[in-house]
């Protein structure tokens, strides 16, 4: 069963954010082995979605791993402002 990591990660995202209508998630690239995902979020929200010490960041790559490591693949994700 496929995961569809865009929208797991933007669920993950939206409760985080104040503008979850400017929120975007991308699969920037893919192979066999490993899946880049892209969040950009609004500038404001930008420290909420990273957290202090990036701890907020870390959970949602520590949550997208361990579902992407069900599929034998790693993931990587970049989150950024626009």
């Amino acid at each position: 069963m496929a995961v569809n990591y865009e929208k797991l990660i933007h669920d993950l995202v939206k409760p985080l954010v104040v503008n979850p209508n400017d929120i975007e998630v991308r699969k920037i690239a893919e192979d066999e082995k490993v899946i880049t995902v892209q969040v950009l979020v609004n500038p404001d929200d930008l420290g909420r979605v990273i957290g202090k010490n990036g701890r907020i960041a870390n959970a949602l790559r520590t949550i997208a791993y361990a579902s992407a490591s069900r599929e034998h693949k790693k993931i990587t994700i970049d989150i950024d402002s626009f």
